[in-house]
């Protein structure tokens, strides 16, 4: 039997891929849920750029959209390792080969009519958006650390510290902003929010 229209029922397995599996973790995360908070995240950065620093930037609205799939090739790749990722750049740059592949497979998953419309999601393409779905993803990796951490898990100390200094190296204000004002809170039980 020959299916057509596959890629909505595969975005519905995105809870089944597991992030951060060399760790071990208190509380498993899944890329569903990690592109739910990134997509947060990347609306909330966008509007601090543009509603309280007053700078020009990218649509928050497309930020969060953008942020959803930002880890659609995942479906069909898994989550690889970030010590495995970036080892090395002839790694790095292959693996974003296969993830451009996996991307471009989705994508033929899709009607003809809405293809054009997803590509510049799935396959990252849209560069307005991207520095700010990045400092988002990195925000999501950071509170994960920050949320282990809470919990006792020290496994995450040298994640938590390598993830801030990119962080503080993306010099992005509007990143650095959240940092400064609403990254603390994290850190906060139910009682104390």
């Amino acid at each position: 039997m020959t299916v057509a229209n596959e890629f909505y029922a595969l975005l519905g397995r995105m809870r089944y891929i597991t992030r951060w599996g060399l760790m071990r973790n208190t509380f498993s995360e899944n890329i569903q849920e990690h592109s739910h908070q990134v997509a947060v995240l990347a609306h909330a950065l966008a509007l601090i750029r543009r509603d309280v620093l007053g700078l020009p930037g990218p649509d928050p609205d497309r930020c969060a959209v953008a942020a959803l799939y930002h880890d659609a090739s995942e479906i069909l790749t898994g989550d690889l390792p970030t010590p495995i990722k970036y080892y090395n750049p002839d790694i790095k740059a292959a693996y974003k080969q296969v993830e451009h592949v996996a991307g471009e497979r989705l994508l033929t998953m899709l009607p003809a009519e809405l293809a054009q419309s997803y590509r510049a999601l799935v396959l990252e393409e849209d560069r307005e958006v991207l520095p700010t779905v990045k400092a988002a993803d990195k925000l999501s990796a950071y509170i994960k650390c920050i949320e282990e951490q809470k919990a006792g898990n020290t496994e995450f100390d040298s994640a938590a510290a390598a993830t801030m200094e990119a962080m503080e190296a993306m010099g992005l204000p509007e990143l650095d902003w959240f940092i400064a004002n609403c990254l603390e809170a994290f850190a906060l039980n139910l009682d104390q929010l």
